[in-house]
Protein backbone atom coordinates (compact mmCIF):
# COMPACT_ATOMS: atom_id res chain seq x y z
CA UNK A 1 0.00 0.00 0.00
CA UNK A 2 1.81 3.14 -1.06
CA UNK A 3 2.92 5.56 2.41
CA UNK A 4 0.29 8.39 0.98
CA UNK A 5 -2.94 6.16 1.22
CA UNK A 6 -2.20 4.96 4.25
CA UNK A 7 -1.54 7.98 6.01
CA UNK A 8 -4.78 9.17 4.76
CA UNK A 9 -6.25 6.08 6.03
CA UNK A 10 -4.65 6.89 9.48
CA UNK A 11 -6.14 10.70 8.92
CA UNK A 12 -9.76 9.39 8.54
CA UNK A 13 -10.12 7.48 11.41
CA UNK A 14 -9.21 10.27 13.77
CA UNK A 15 -12.12 11.70 11.40
CA UNK A 16 -14.31 9.40 11.77
CA UNK A 17 -13.12 9.24 15.95
CA UNK A 18 -14.36 13.18 15.91
CA UNK A 19 -17.69 12.60 14.01
CA UNK A 20 -18.77 9.91 16.61
CA UNK A 21 -17.94 12.32 19.18
CA UNK A 22 -20.24 14.84 17.79
CA UNK A 23 -23.19 11.99 16.88
CA UNK A 24 -23.28 11.00 20.27
CA UNK A 25 -23.39 14.07 21.59
CA UNK A 26 -26.44 15.09 19.65
CA UNK A 27 -28.13 11.96 20.52
CA UNK A 28 -27.33 12.83 24.27
CA UNK A 29 -28.93 16.08 23.39
CA UNK A 30 -32.00 14.87 22.12
CA UNK A 31 -32.60 12.62 24.34
CA UNK A 32 -31.57 14.74 27.41
CA UNK A 33 -29.40 11.65 28.24
CA UNK A 34 -26.52 11.27 27.67
CA UNK A 35 -26.36 7.37 29.44
CA UNK A 36 -29.06 6.35 27.17
CA UNK A 37 -27.45 7.97 24.37
CA UNK A 38 -23.74 6.22 25.16
CA UNK A 39 -25.50 2.81 25.24
CA UNK A 40 -27.02 2.85 21.93
CA UNK A 41 -23.98 3.68 20.87
CA UNK A 42 -22.01 0.87 22.06
CA UNK A 43 -24.75 -1.39 22.00
CA UNK A 44 -25.44 -1.00 18.45
CA UNK A 45 -21.39 -1.03 18.55
CA UNK A 46 -20.97 -4.59 19.85
CA UNK A 47 -24.39 -6.28 17.71
CA UNK A 48 -22.03 -5.28 14.37
CA UNK A 49 -18.99 -6.59 16.31
CA UNK A 50 -20.40 -10.16 17.07
CA UNK A 51 -21.56 -10.66 13.92
CA UNK A 52 -17.67 -9.37 12.06
CA UNK A 53 -16.19 -11.86 14.61
CA UNK A 54 -17.96 -14.55 13.91
CA UNK A 55 -17.48 -13.84 10.01
CA UNK A 56 -13.53 -13.77 10.17
CA UNK A 57 -11.75 -16.57 11.00
CA UNK A 58 -8.67 -14.71 13.63
CA UNK A 59 -12.10 -13.52 15.18
CA UNK A 60 -13.22 -17.41 15.60
CA UNK A 61 -9.63 -18.04 16.86
CA UNK A 62 -9.09 -15.07 19.00
CA UNK A 63 -12.54 -15.58 20.97
CA UNK A 64 -11.50 -19.99 21.54
CA UNK A 65 -8.03 -18.51 22.65
CA UNK A 66 -10.31 -16.22 25.21
CA UNK A 67 -12.19 -19.24 26.44
CA UNK A 68 -9.43 -21.22 27.23
CA UNK A 69 -7.15 -18.64 29.00
CA UNK A 70 -10.19 -17.34 31.11
CA UNK A 71 -10.85 -20.58 31.88
CA UNK A 72 -7.66 -21.33 32.84
CA UNK A 73 -6.71 -18.27 34.67
CA UNK A 74 -3.81 -17.32 32.32
CA UNK A 75 -6.27 -14.09 31.64
CA UNK A 76 -6.78 -11.92 34.61
CA UNK A 77 -9.92 -10.20 35.02
CA UNK A 78 -8.46 -7.12 34.68
CA UNK A 79 -7.56 -7.18 31.04
CA UNK A 80 -11.51 -8.28 30.54
CA UNK A 81 -12.39 -4.56 32.23
CA UNK A 82 -11.43 -2.49 29.42
CA UNK A 83 -14.80 -1.97 28.48
CA UNK A 84 -15.34 0.50 31.96
CA UNK A 85 -13.07 2.85 29.90
CA UNK A 86 -15.16 2.66 27.03
CA UNK A 87 -18.09 3.13 28.76
CA UNK A 88 -17.04 5.89 29.92
CA UNK A 89 -16.03 7.66 26.92
CA UNK A 90 -19.47 7.08 25.01
CA UNK A 91 -21.42 8.43 28.21
CA UNK A 92 -18.75 11.60 28.33
CA UNK A 93 -19.29 11.70 24.44
CA UNK A 94 -23.57 12.09 25.24
CA UNK A 95 -23.16 14.06 27.95
CA UNK A 96 -20.73 16.50 27.37
CA UNK A 97 -20.14 17.22 23.37
CA UNK A 98 -23.16 18.73 22.76
CA UNK A 99 -22.98 21.11 25.17
CA UNK A 100 -18.97 21.92 24.99
CA UNK A 101 -18.21 21.01 21.28
CA UNK A 102 -15.87 18.56 19.86
CA UNK A 103 -12.60 20.44 19.89
CA UNK A 104 -12.62 21.43 23.78
CA UNK A 105 -13.91 17.41 23.94
CA UNK A 106 -10.76 16.17 21.78
CA UNK A 107 -8.26 18.41 23.37
CA UNK A 108 -9.40 17.03 26.99
CA UNK A 109 -8.85 14.03 26.00
CA UNK A 110 -5.38 14.15 24.19
CA UNK A 111 -3.99 15.65 27.22
CA UNK A 112 -5.21 13.28 29.63
CA UNK A 113 -4.46 10.24 27.28
CA UNK A 114 -0.55 12.01 26.60
CA UNK A 115 0.15 12.86 30.64
CA UNK A 116 -1.33 9.27 32.01
CA UNK A 117 0.29 7.41 28.59
CA UNK A 118 3.62 8.57 30.14
CA UNK A 119 2.99 7.37 33.83
CA UNK A 120 1.56 3.95 32.17
CA UNK A 121 4.65 3.82 30.18
CA UNK A 122 7.22 4.72 32.78
CA UNK A 123 5.65 1.88 34.60
CA UNK A 124 5.84 -1.07 32.50
CA UNK A 125 2.27 -1.38 32.09
CA UNK A 126 1.65 -1.71 28.21
CA UNK A 127 2.74 -4.18 26.06
CA UNK A 128 5.86 -2.86 25.28
CA UNK A 129 7.00 -3.17 28.54
CA UNK A 130 8.76 0.24 30.29
CA UNK A 131 9.57 2.96 28.07
CA UNK A 132 11.88 6.16 29.17
CA UNK A 133 10.14 8.87 30.49
CA UNK A 134 12.40 11.12 27.93
CA UNK A 135 12.63 15.46 27.66
CA UNK A 136 10.05 15.22 24.81
CA UNK A 137 7.81 13.12 26.29
CA UNK A 138 7.44 15.49 29.12
CA UNK A 139 7.40 18.53 26.79
CA UNK A 140 4.55 17.00 24.99
CA UNK A 141 2.39 16.08 27.99
CA UNK A 142 3.16 19.87 29.38
CA UNK A 143 2.49 20.98 25.80
CA UNK A 144 -1.02 19.12 26.32
CA UNK A 145 -1.72 20.61 29.44
CA UNK A 146 -0.99 24.21 27.98
CA UNK A 147 -4.02 23.41 25.45
CA UNK A 148 -6.39 22.59 27.83
CA UNK A 149 -5.52 26.08 29.48
CA UNK A 150 -6.07 27.97 26.48
CA UNK A 151 -9.30 26.58 26.02
CA UNK A 152 -10.50 27.51 29.49
CA UNK A 153 -9.57 31.00 29.28
CA UNK A 154 -11.69 33.58 29.03
CA UNK A 155 -15.60 33.41 29.75
CA UNK A 156 -17.29 31.14 27.17
CA UNK A 157 -17.26 28.83 29.53
CA UNK A 158 -18.22 30.72 32.74
CA UNK A 159 -21.46 29.13 33.04
CA UNK A 160 -20.55 25.43 32.17
CA UNK A 161 -20.11 23.06 35.47
CA UNK A 162 -16.21 21.96 36.58
CA UNK A 163 -16.98 18.29 36.09
CA UNK A 164 -18.59 18.82 32.42
CA UNK A 165 -14.88 20.55 31.57
CA UNK A 166 -12.77 17.63 33.84
CA UNK A 167 -14.53 14.64 32.16
CA UNK A 168 -12.72 14.68 28.70
CA UNK A 169 -9.01 15.14 30.69
CA UNK A 170 -10.55 11.58 33.08
CA UNK A 171 -12.05 9.80 29.82
CA UNK A 172 -8.24 10.46 28.13
CA UNK A 173 -6.50 9.05 31.33
CA UNK A 174 -9.29 6.08 30.56
CA UNK A 175 -8.31 5.83 27.28
CA UNK A 176 -4.35 5.89 27.65
CA UNK A 177 -5.14 2.59 30.76
CA UNK A 178 -7.63 0.85 27.69
CA UNK A 179 -5.18 0.82 25.13
CA UNK A 180 -2.28 -0.62 26.68
CA UNK A 181 -4.68 -3.18 28.39
CA UNK A 182 -6.33 -4.09 25.34
CA UNK A 183 -2.51 -4.67 23.93
CA UNK A 184 -1.96 -6.99 26.19
CA UNK A 185 -5.34 -9.16 25.96
CA UNK A 186 -4.52 -8.86 22.32
CA UNK A 187 -1.42 -10.54 23.18
CA UNK A 188 -3.02 -13.45 24.43
CA UNK A 189 -5.58 -13.78 22.82
CA UNK A 190 -4.16 -13.01 19.06
CA UNK A 191 -6.67 -10.78 17.59
CA UNK A 192 -7.57 -7.60 17.85
CA UNK A 193 -11.48 -8.44 17.11
CA UNK A 194 -11.63 -10.27 20.37
CA UNK A 195 -9.54 -7.74 22.49
CA UNK A 196 -12.44 -5.22 20.67
CA UNK A 197 -14.96 -7.51 21.31
CA UNK A 198 -14.40 -7.80 25.06
CA UNK A 199 -14.50 -3.97 25.47
CA UNK A 200 -17.50 -4.00 23.53
CA UNK A 201 -19.22 -6.40 26.23
CA UNK A 202 -18.10 -5.12 29.30
CA UNK A 203 -18.60 -1.40 27.85
CA UNK A 204 -22.22 -2.66 27.10
CA UNK A 205 -22.76 -3.98 30.58
CA UNK A 206 -21.89 -1.48 32.12
CA UNK A 207 -24.00 1.55 30.32
CA UNK A 208 -26.92 -1.02 30.75
CA UNK A 209 -26.79 -0.82 34.52
CA UNK A 210 -25.87 3.11 34.49
CA UNK A 211 -28.60 3.65 31.96
CA UNK A 212 -31.31 1.59 34.33
CA UNK A 213 -30.40 3.14 37.31
CA UNK A 214 -30.28 6.97 35.66
CA UNK A 215 -34.07 5.74 33.91
CA UNK A 216 -35.28 4.50 37.25
CA UNK A 217 -34.30 7.95 39.00
CA UNK A 218 -35.47 10.58 35.93
CA UNK A 219 -37.38 8.48 34.16
CA UNK A 220 -37.37 7.52 29.84
CA UNK A 221 -36.83 10.16 27.21
CA UNK A 222 -39.83 12.04 26.62
CA UNK A 223 -39.40 10.72 22.77
CA UNK A 224 -36.66 8.89 20.51
CA UNK A 225 -35.18 11.06 17.66
CA UNK A 226 -36.42 9.65 14.26
CA UNK A 227 -33.57 11.13 12.60
CA UNK A 228 -31.15 7.84 11.42
CA UNK A 229 -28.02 9.18 11.60
CA UNK A 230 -28.02 10.22 15.05
CA UNK A 231 -27.91 6.19 15.06
CA UNK A 232 -24.16 5.52 13.57
CA UNK A 233 -22.56 6.33 15.85
CA UNK A 234 -22.02 2.79 17.00
CA UNK A 235 -21.44 1.42 13.48
CA UNK A 236 -18.38 4.19 13.08
CA UNK A 237 -16.80 2.65 16.07
CA UNK A 238 -16.35 -0.24 14.63
CA UNK A 239 -15.49 1.04 11.52
CA UNK A 240 -12.53 3.07 12.83
CA UNK A 241 -11.10 0.00 15.04
CA UNK A 242 -11.08 -1.98 12.13
CA UNK A 243 -10.05 0.17 9.76
CA UNK A 244 -6.94 0.91 12.56
CA UNK A 245 -6.14 -2.82 12.71
CA UNK A 246 -5.59 -3.08 9.07
CA UNK A 247 -3.87 0.31 8.95
CA UNK A 248 -0.61 -0.24 11.45
CA UNK A 249 0.53 -3.04 9.30
CA UNK A 250 1.67 -0.79 6.63
CA UNK A 251 1.83 2.60 8.79
CA UNK A 252 3.75 1.32 12.57
CA UNK A 253 2.42 2.83 15.18
CA UNK A 254 3.63 5.81 15.66
CA UNK A 255 2.43 7.36 12.03
CA UNK A 256 -0.82 5.92 12.76
CA UNK A 257 -1.13 7.63 16.01
CA UNK A 258 -0.19 10.48 14.61
CA UNK A 259 -2.32 10.30 11.42
CA UNK A 260 -5.65 9.65 13.93
CA UNK A 261 -4.78 12.41 15.93
CA UNK A 262 -4.32 15.12 13.18
CA UNK A 263 -7.46 13.71 11.73
CA UNK A 264 -9.27 14.22 15.09
CA UNK A 265 -8.03 17.36 16.05
CA UNK A 266 -8.33 19.20 12.49
CA UNK A 267 -12.15 17.58 11.81
CA UNK A 268 -13.47 18.22 15.21
CA UNK A 269 -12.57 22.29 14.77
CA UNK A 270 -14.14 22.16 11.32
CA UNK A 271 -17.17 20.48 13.03
CA UNK A 272 -17.27 23.17 16.10
CA UNK A 273 -16.45 25.91 13.34
CA UNK A 274 -19.85 24.21 10.99
CA UNK A 275 -21.64 23.06 13.57
CA UNK A 276 -21.23 25.45 16.95
CA UNK A 277 -22.06 23.88 20.33
CA UNK A 278 -23.78 25.93 22.71
CA UNK A 279 -20.81 26.43 25.33
CA UNK A 280 -17.73 25.87 22.61
CA UNK A 281 -14.82 28.06 22.69
CA UNK A 282 -14.31 31.21 20.23
CA UNK A 283 -12.91 30.76 16.71
CA UNK A 284 -8.96 31.66 17.51
CA UNK A 285 -9.38 30.18 20.94
CA UNK A 286 -9.91 27.07 19.37
CA UNK A 287 -7.63 27.22 16.62
CA UNK A 288 -5.30 27.82 19.47
CA UNK A 289 -5.67 25.08 21.58
CA UNK A 290 -6.44 22.50 18.62
CA UNK A 291 -2.71 23.77 17.07
CA UNK A 292 -1.16 23.39 20.20
CA UNK A 293 -2.37 19.97 21.51
CA UNK A 294 -1.29 18.63 17.84
CA UNK A 295 2.22 19.59 18.70
CA UNK A 296 2.02 18.37 22.14
CA UNK A 297 1.52 14.84 20.31
CA UNK A 298 4.20 15.70 17.27
CA UNK A 299 6.72 16.70 20.48
CA UNK A 300 5.87 13.63 22.45
CA UNK A 301 6.24 11.04 19.55
CA UNK A 302 8.72 11.77 16.87
CA UNK A 303 12.16 9.76 17.68
CA UNK A 304 14.04 13.05 17.39
CA UNK A 305 17.09 11.62 17.89
CA UNK A 306 17.36 9.04 14.78
CA UNK A 307 16.26 12.43 12.65
CA UNK A 308 19.27 13.92 13.94
CA UNK A 309 20.65 11.22 13.21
Amino acid sequence: MPAWISLGGAVLVGVLTAAQARINGQLGVRLDDGLVAGLISFGSGLLILIVVSLAVPSGRRGFTALISGVRSRGIPWWMLAGGAAGALTVATQGLAVGIIGVSLFTVGVVAGQTVCGLVLDRAGFGPAGVVAVTLPRLAGGGLALVAVGIAVVGDGLSGIPLWLLVLPLVTGVGVAWQQATNGRLKQRVGSPFTATLVNFIGGTIILVVAAAIHVALVGLPASAPTDPWLYVGGGIGVVYIVLSAALVAHTGVLLLGLGVVAGQLIASFVIDVVWPAPAGPGFAQAISMVIVALLSVVVATVPWRRLRR
